[in-house]
C-alpha cells in the first residue's frame, strides 16, 4: 500500500510539473460540456458545440489562465536555442574503426607452437 501511494505521489508531482495535469482538467471541462449539451442538442451538434472556439465555459477560460501564465514564468533563452538549432543542421562526424588485418604477420605465426601429434579421435574422457 505504502509502495503505491508513493508511486501515485510521483505521477501526480509529474503530472503538475509537466502541465500535464492542466490537460486533464480540460478533458474533464471538454466532458462535462458535452454531457451538458448532449441532454439538449444531438450528439453532433453537440460534440461541434463543445469544441468551438468562440463558446468557452468557465474551466475552459480559467485552464487557458493557467497554461498562459505557466508560460509567462518560463526563462527565454533565444541565444541557445539558434545553436541548438545550428548543431541540428550540422553534417554528422563519420567515425571509422579501421579492421585488423586478415592474416596473422609472419613473425608471429613462425613463433607459435605447432600440434605435431594427431588429435585424439574420440576425445579421451578422465
Amino acid at each position: 500500500m505504502r509502495k503505491q501511494l508513493a508511486t501515485l505521489s510521483l505521477l501526480v508531482a509529474w503530472l503538475c510539473a509537466n502541465g500535464g495535469l492542466l490537460d486533464g482538467v480540460q478533458v474533464v471541462a471538454w466532458a462535462r460540456m458535452f454531457a451538458g449539451y448532449a441532454q439538449t442538442m444531438p450528439v453532433a451538434e453537440a460534440l461541434r458545440t463543445t469544441f468551438d472556439p468562440e463558446k468557452p465555459c468557465a474551466m475552459c477560460l480559467g485552464v487557458a489562465a493557467a497554461k498562459g501564465a505557466s508560460r509567462q514564468q518560463l526563462p527565454v533563452e533565444t541565444e541557445r536555442a539558434a545553436e541548438k538549432l545550428i548543431l541540428a543542421c550540422q553534417a554528422e562526424t563519420i567515425f571509422v574503426i579501421p579492421q585488423p588485418p586478415g592474416r596473422w604477420p609472419a613473425a608471429l605465426a613462425s613463433a607459435a607452437p605447432r600440434r605435431v601429434e594427431k588429435v585424439p579421435v574420440p576425445p579421451p574422457r578422465a
